[in-house]
């Protein structure tokens, strides 16, 4: 028996996949993760308790706007990694859009403020500790997005792993948003941009070992 014949042979009882397979897959995943991290952040670190006041002025908006688009675009490069065809990345620079969009927030808000405000705008209250709540909130939707990889097919597992590490950190910031009493776009930028940065650089770190099939 020829190669082609055996691939035939395989091939020939598989069903079909479902065409949005993937996507409920990893929906799944990121959700599961999520309600972890987000019971963390309500029973551990608490809700700011001008949540509802906050929640009608733009600096919440400004962060959740920066966090669940960017925490969209990261999935759909994580689902484009999940395929066994990833060679060609189209959508990666769809990751830079929310990051161009809040400089030029920050940009904005760094114009309008006197210079001697800018260190305390860049640093808030909790720049020390921002960075490593996000990368800790990431890690249950990390993991959940593990869970999802089980039935997929990635090949480039370093790059999967990134993506992953991205999509967790991303939504991570989202939760931390309920938390985090911060206004500044240049402290988003930075310290929230740090936290998922590390998350991804983690996925990347662990993607070789935990992504194999």
């Amino acid at each position: 028996m020829n190669t082609d014949d055996l691939i035939s042979r395989l091939a020939a009882d598989v069903p079909p996949v479902p065409r949005h397979a993937i996507g409920r897959r990893l929906t799944i995943g990121v959700v599961m993760g999520m309600l972890v991290s987000l019971f963390y952040v309500v029973t551990m670190m608490g809700v700011r308790p001008d949540l509802q006041i906050a929640v009608h002025g733009f600096a919440f908006w400004m962060k959740w706007a920066y966090t669940i688009s960017l925490s969209f675009a990261a999935v759909v490069v994580t689902s484009q990694l999940a395929r066994p065809d990833s060679d060609r990345m189209r959508w990666v620079w769809l990751v830079a859009i929310p990051v161009l969009l809040l400089a030029s927030v920050g940009v904005w808000e760094l114009v309008r403020t006197p210079r001697a405000d800018w260190l305390a705008m860049w640093l808030g209250a909790s720049w020390m500790v921002c960075p490593w709540r996000v990368l800790a909130l990431a890690m249950p939707i990390f993991v959940g997005l593990l869970w999802s990889f089980r039935k997929l097919a990635p090949t480039r597992l370093r790059a999967a792993g990134a993506a992953a590490g991205l999509a967790a950190g991303a939504f991570a910031a989202t939760v931390y948003c309920v938390h985090c009493p911060e206004v500044s776009a240049i402290f988003v930028l930075t310290w929230y941009s740090l936290g998922i940065l590390l998350a991804t650089t983690l996925g990347a770190l662990l993607g070789p070992r935990l992504l194999r099939w």
